[in-house]
């Protein structure tokens, strides 16, 4: 048997450290230094394993919104309208939708 190559969807990523795309890398470095203020206020009231706790979490959330995708599941209504596209794609519209008020625009064509 041969090989074949199956295509798939990177849109232009490189791979850093092996798991990490850009896109990764970036949002769990954001996701990290959102959980540093929690470490430090916990670390305060000496409570430091579970300020590193959050931020580890926070770490691996904005990992897993980069990385993974919505679930293709005819189950429920989100996953049905939204399977197979990217988390952050999906967060990005609805802050979107949600800065125009929740205003959608709907043109009406006339019937002749």
């Amino acid at each position: 048997m041969g090989t074949y190559n199956i295509p798939r969807n990177t849109k232009g990523e490189g791979r850093l450290f092996y798991i990490f795309s850009y896109k990764a890398l970036v949002y769990t470095a954001v996701g990290f230094t959102l959980g540093i203020p929690f470490y430090l206020l916990f670390k305060a009231i000496n409570m430091a394993t579970i300020g590193a706790i959050i931020v580890i979490t926070n770490g691996v959330l904005g990992f897993s919104i980069a990385t993974f995708k919505v679930p293709n599941a005819k189950a429920f209504k989100l996953t049905k309208d939204t399977g197979g596209e990217n988390i952050d794609d999906i967060i990005l519209r609805f802050i979107k939708f949600k800065m125009k008020k929740n205003r959608i625009y709907i043109t009406k064509e006339e019937e002749e």
